[in-house]
């Protein structure tokens, strides 16, 4: 009994270390620097900022700093959130009796008193902010680790595949791909996984001579070496790499910087992709994930080193970002909708019209996170 009791003390300690510690790392960094950025806008316009929350409900511990912002750690760490002088809560919703009774002295640091374009500026600071941190991880690692590159050699070819159906021979380097330069095989593997279905135009040197070909990859499902699923688009080619093959190209930091932007870049045009393919039926919605994947996740990127963890925190700050600029009232980007609004009719709308939209929003919102942890649930049963 007490070696049970000591193996399953064991499993509980190994899953709270490996899972819920880098994914409370991962999540706070992005979490803190979303909400940094309405906090800092928020001051440069003279908004009044009462709390500033790392986690919902209950404060575990906290401190009022000399401006009278409350900062505070709170006990549901899914998120966090910066209150306004003048919100009737955390989502920024506004209490029109609260401030119709303000005195001059106080609308002058209220949120809801400053003009459309402040307003818009403090609310938009929380993804560009997850922007500007994912560039700013990117640019560390290629700076600081290089950048791992193999040359796009083609070594195998499938029997049956696309690649052979195009004409590639083992031995052939792809040099670009739709006229964009490929630099190495990692480059030509993720140009090609977020093809699946659309022919592109292959330009490969094969011995002295260059040849073009033309190839459509195939959608098809590929397991991680953490056994997770991914939809990608295939060709049927591999590389066989041998000691001192695999590089690491080491990056100036305006280099570096560079290619943080065009990772940034990379990161929210596969996401807009992979949108679009779900309306279009081409993805599939079980790709969608909660905090429980993430934390999965999280817990199996960690067990490969820290590089792949800030990696991840990178990647997850800008699904946030973009996450927060939908235009679904009760995110970011629902006052950003409302703020339009207002700029064009002059007014803003009406506080049942605001009151009715935020319900609306959250029921989206609360839908969408039952899903994602119904597939959560799912994947962590199968897997």
């Amino acid at each position: 009994m007490a070696d049970l009791f000591l193996n399953g003390f064991n499993t509980l300690s190994h899953g709270i270390v490996g899972y819920v510690v880098p994914f409370l790392f991962v999540l706070t960094i992005v979490v803190f620097f979303h909400e940094l950025g309405h906090f800092l806008v928020a001051r440069w316009n003279g908004v009044k900022v009462l709390t500033f929350s790392l986690g919902f409900g209950p404060e575990i511990a906290g401190f009022n700093d000399r401006h009278g912002t409350r900062w505070k750690i709170s006990a549901i760490p899914l998120g966090g959130y910066v209150k306004f002088f003048g919100d009737d809560s955390e989502a920024s919703t506004p209490s029109n009796d609260s401030l119709s009774k303000m005195t001059a002295a106080e609308r002058s640091v209220s949120f809801h008193h400053k003009k459309v374009g402040p307003r818009a500026a403090i609310v938009v600071a929380g993804p560009v902010a997850n922007f500007i941190l994912a560039i700013v991880l990117f640019t560390f690692l290629f700076a600081v680790f290089g950048v791992p590159s193999t040359s796009p050699r083609v070594d195998n070819i499938q029997p049956g595949s696309a690649a052979e159906a195009a004409g590639f021979k083992p031995g052939d380097v792809i040099l670009s791909i739709n006229g964009s330069k490929i630099h190495s095989f990692l480059d030509m593997q993720r140009t090609v996984g977020a093809e699946a279905g659309n022919q592109l135009s292959f330009t490969v040197q094969r011995g002295d001579s260059t040849v073009d070909l033309k190839a459509t990859p195939e959608l098809r499902e590929i397991k991680d070496r953490f056994g997770n699923v991914q939809r990608l688009g295939i060709l049927g080619i591999s590389r066989s790499t041998s000691a001192g093959e695999v590089t690491t190209e080491r990056v100036n930091p305006a280099a570096a910087f560079w290619m943080g932007i065009k990772e940034t870049w990379f990161v929210v045009d596969r996401t807009f992709s992979y949108i679009g393919g779900l309306f279009a039926g081409r993805e599939a919605a079980d790709q969608l994930g909660g905090p429980l994947r993430i934390a999965q996740i999280s817990g199996q990127v960690a067990t490969i080193g820290f590089t792949p963890l800030l990696h991840l925190a990178a990647v997850l700050s800008i699904s946030i970002g973009l996450l927060n600029l939908f235009p679904v009232p009760l995110l970011d980007g629902g006052h950003l909708m409302f703020y339009a609004i207002e700029a064009v009719r002059g007014r803003p709308l009406s506080e049942r019209a605001q009151e009715m939209g935020f319900r609306i929003g959250l029921g989206l919102v609360l839908m969408l996170m039952v899903f994602a942890t119904y597939n959560d649930i799912l994947h962590l049963a199968s897997s």
